[in-house]
């Protein structure tokens, strides 16, 4: 069971945080290896679009999932987000108003730390969603 984001996703802000003040200003660092993670983002919780509120509600609640896809596990075969074991991660829709399909946009969950990503490019650039802006 996940506990309110408010409180669940205090240990990934913290590890965050943490993150930037050694890292200098990201939380990833690209290396040499061009197969390196790019470095991932932060969006603010009010800034994401009411669609994204939506879908964090739902993964909250449990679902239902307007799509069969929503809760399989997320590969990260592009690697952009920090490598961590198959499994680890889970993908969900971000309804896109006017699409036909499923359109660009998912969050995407990490369950040990409990954080979320917000991509609105399908997988191109991800941002760590911050509960405390």
């Amino acid at each position: 069971m996940r506990l309110t984001p408010h409180i669940t996703r205090i240990g990934a802000v913290v590890a965050l945080s943490s993150a930037l003040f050694l890292g200098g200003g990201t939380a990833l660092v690209a290396q040499a290896d061009e197969s390196a993670p790019t470095a991932v983002g932060d969006i603010c919780y009010s800034a994401l679009p009411p669609e994204a509120h939506d879908t964090l509600d739902l993964i909250e609640a449990g679902g239902p999932y307007p799509f069969p896809q929503d809760g399989t596990v997320f590969q990260n075969r592009e690697g952009e987000l920090p490598d961590q074991s198959e499994g680890y991660y889970h993908e969900y829709t971000v309804i896109t108003p006017g699409s036909d399909d499923r359109g660009a946009r998912r969050i995407v969950t990490g369950e040990e730390q409990q954080e979320d990503y917000y991509t609105a490019d399908h997988y191109a650039t991800f941002d760590l969603v911050d509960y405390n802006c």
